[in-house]
Parts: structure tokens; sequence; C-alpha cells
């Protein structure tokens, strides 16, 4: 078949769009953005949409320190890593997931932290990754990124300094590993001296080094399959990369216009049947999207299917969340708190709506509901619904929030903040009807 323009296809033929989608049959939240690296909760689950203090709250278990990881799950162990400030240390804690209880604390790094980093951020951001038997947790100090392996039960197997992380911009550091195969992948992207790096997750000895060095970036690598293969994906430094997670070879880039990006990209996969008068002739395209960031803010679309190549474009900027795609549409949050839907394949606007800000948690969605949670503790609970913005509940709970949601087993659990006579805490609630 020749090769024809996407946009062109969609304005001149019938087309009919559905979503070529994962299973979700995962009772765990193992790394960041949860089973299958979306934001989207396995199906079937029917989280609370109402909380606050003490309506639908399971239990709920104070946090020694502070952080802005979101809460990993796995068996019926949580964990979470924390920054103890006034001690110097960077840990890695493990929570009961029936009762709360913290079973155990293991320290990683003591001293060195950094006097420079963004308010709003934290010494302990990162999202811990999991497999059935090993945690991987990492952590910005003395000016290096360290990558720790521990087991379920808070021992610790090995410790690797990754490199020097020596940023531009003094924020601080805040992009998770992710998991491939056997290798554990971890970001230290800045000028200069910045790569991405794999280790074994048995031994942790380095399988590959591949640079990222063009600027100072904050963004959280992810595999995804795109286009019938496994790709790491990353934004950020002028543009968006793919790479072979096996090897670290570039796969390929697409020109981006932002130096420093956050949010973790997403990809989707899509069934296009195009023919006249009826649908007949089926064209799979898959998409990968990224938003950010700085000096300019943009939301991008990409084909890489075929001839990699920009799709479609605006200027939104999801700067430190991620984007959401489901059902053939994405959706996203600007930093001053609006919420947008897009059409994935022509990045038409489908609705957008006033929310509140300041945001820097990441959408995640369970039984047909969107949450968004701002940063002063406000969680927005809307249908994930092309159409229009059909709000369900507006929720608060604490002060502050900066780590998204975890959803699992209908049970939602959320890293809150309090600030009471002016000593600030943190607790991790468990949520259910």
């Amino acid at each position: 078949m020749p090769k024809h323009d996407i946009k062109f296809l969609l304005v001149t033929i019938g087309v009919i769009i559905t979503l070529a989608q994962p299973s979700r049959a995962s009772d765990d939240w193992p790394v960041w953005r949860g089973p299958t690296k979306d934001g989207i909760a396995s199906p079937g689950q029917q989280p609370p949409v109402h909380w606050d203090d003490r309506t639908n709250v399971r239990w709920k278990s104070k946090i020694p320190g502070r952080g802005h990881s979101s809460p990993i799950i796995v068996g019926q162990r949580i964990f979470l890593t924390t920054c103890q400030e006034a001690k110097g240390t960077q840990s890695v804690l493990c929570f009961s997931r029936e009762s709360g209880d913290l079973l155990w604390q293991t320290t990683i790094c003591t001293g060195n932290l950094s006097p420079q980093i963004h308010p709003n951020n934290t010494h302990a951001s990162q999202t811990i990754v999991a497999t059935k038997d090993r945690l991987f947790a990492n952590f910005w100090n003395n000016d290096q990124v360290e990558l720790a392996s521990l087991d379920h039960d808070g021992n610790l197997i090995w410790q690797k300094t990754v490199g020097d992380f020596l940023p531009k911009y003094p924020f601080g550091y805040g992009a998770s590993p992710c998991l491939f195969e056997d290798l554990v992948i971890v970001s230290l992207e800045c000028e200069k001296i910045g790569a991405l790096v794999a280790f074994h997750q048995k031994d942790g000895k380095e399988r590959w080094r591949t640079p990222r060095d063009r600027g100072t970036g904050y963004s959280s690598p992810i595999v995804h399959r795109v286009a019938g293969r496994d790709q790491l994906l990353i934004s950020g430094s002028w543009s968006v990369r793919s790479y072979d997670p096996k090897d670290g070879q570039p796969l390929w880039s697409v020109e981006g216009p932002w130096e420093v990006t956050c949010g973790t990209m997403v990809s989707t996969a899509l069934d296009l049947y195009v023919g006249w008068p009826a649908p007949s002739i089926p064209i799979t395209v898959d998409l990968v999207f990224a938003s950010g960031g700085y000096p300019r803010g943009k939301t991008l679309a990409i084909r890489a299917s075929g001839e990699v190549e920009l799709l479609w474009s605006n200027r939104v900027k999801s700067y430190e969340q991620s984007l959401l795609v489901n059902g053939g549409f994405v959706y996203g949050v600007s930093d001053r708190g609006v919420g947008y839907c897009w059409d994935a394949v022509t990045g038409q606007e489908r609705w957008k709506q006033r929310l509140a800000g300041p945001i820097s948690a990441s959408p995640v969605m369970a039984g047909g509901n969107i949450y968004i949670t701002t940063e002063r503790g406000k969680t927005f609970v809307f249908q994930a619904s092309p159409e229009k913005y059909i709000p369900v509940a507006e929720n608060q709970l604490g002060q502050s929030s900066f780590a998204s949601l975890t959803i699992v087993n209908s049970r939602i659990y959320a890293r809150v903040g309090f600030q009471d006579k002016g000593q600030a805490s943190q607790w991790l609630y468990c949520l259910a009807r």
C-alpha cells in the first residue's frame, strides 16, 4: 500500500479506531506508573471515589522522614523511599499492605545531602521498582547517583555508584529507574557527563552506558512495546528519543522544543480501518506521547511505526506530570491545573476544564475514572470520557501531596503531607470503600 499521511487519511476516508489493550492481570503495582507502566490500574477494580481523613480510610501510618516517591506494592508489602534530613539519611521503607505497620527500614546513604534543591523536591523523590524478590532504589547523594538492590526483607544485596549527576539547574534529582528483562536502567541526564546506564539485576555489573549529555533532565526512562519491539523511551535534551533497551543503542530521534522535561512518556497502538464506502483495510499505528517543559512548553505526539515523524503538537505544558492515554484519547493536566482531553491521532482538543493547581503528581485511572491530585492535597475524580468533562468527586486529604496515587485491589494508597503547629509530617493512607 502506498505511503499516506495519517491526517490526510482521517480527513478523506472513513476511519474506525480501536485500541490494542494490553492484559492487566497483575494484583501488584511493582514499578513507577503501575503494572503496565502507563498509570492505568488493573481492570475490574472499584476503588473509592469519596474520602477525607475519616471517610473510607482503612488505615493510615506515619512515614519517618519525607519524600515524594509513590507506593510500590508486591505481595503483602508496600515499599517507599524516604529522607530524614535531620539525620542525613536516605532509606527504603517497608509497610504491611494489610495493617499499614512499618515492618523495616534500611538506610542506603548517610550524609552528603546536597544543600541546593528545589523547594518542591525532596532527597527521596524517585520511586522504587521491584521484581518478585528484589527491590531497586536510586538516590542522589554527594553529587552522585547511587543504585541499591535489596531483597524484600530489607537486606542490601549490592550497591553501585551510577555516576556523577551535576545538574545545571539547582533542582535536585527525580528520575526513577526502570526494568527490562534482567536489567535495571537508570538515568543521570546532565551536561557533558550524563548517561543512561544499565546494570544486571542479579549482581549489579554494568551492562551498557549511552550518553545523555546535551542538557539537564528529570524524566524517568520507560520501556514500552512499540512497533513490534521493546523500546526505551525518554524525552528532554531538545528531543524525544528511543533506544534499544538490550544494549542502549539509539533507534530513532525526533526534535523537541524543550531542554528540560520531567514527565514519563506513554504509548499506544491503534488499529485504523480505512476504506470507502466501508472500512476494509487495517493499518496499525504506534504512537508515543511526551510533554514538557523548559524553555518552551509543548505536548507532542509521534508516529513511531513506519517512518517515524511528529504527528501533532500543541502548546500545553504538562511539565512534572506524565500523560495518560486510554481508548484512543490522551488525558493530561497542565502545571496551572487545567485538565485536557485530545484525540490521540489528530490531536483535536475534545475538552478542557479548569481544576486547581499547582499539580505535580501524575494522573492514574481505575474503574473508568481518572484521579488527579494537586500539591495541596485535593484529588479530582472524573470519568475517562472524551465527550466532555464529567466530574465524579473532589476529595481533600492533608495539606500537601506530590506523590502519584497507587491503586490495587480496589484500594488507593496515598502519600500525604500535614502541617501541625509548624511541624511537617507525612502519612501513608490506605483508602477503601
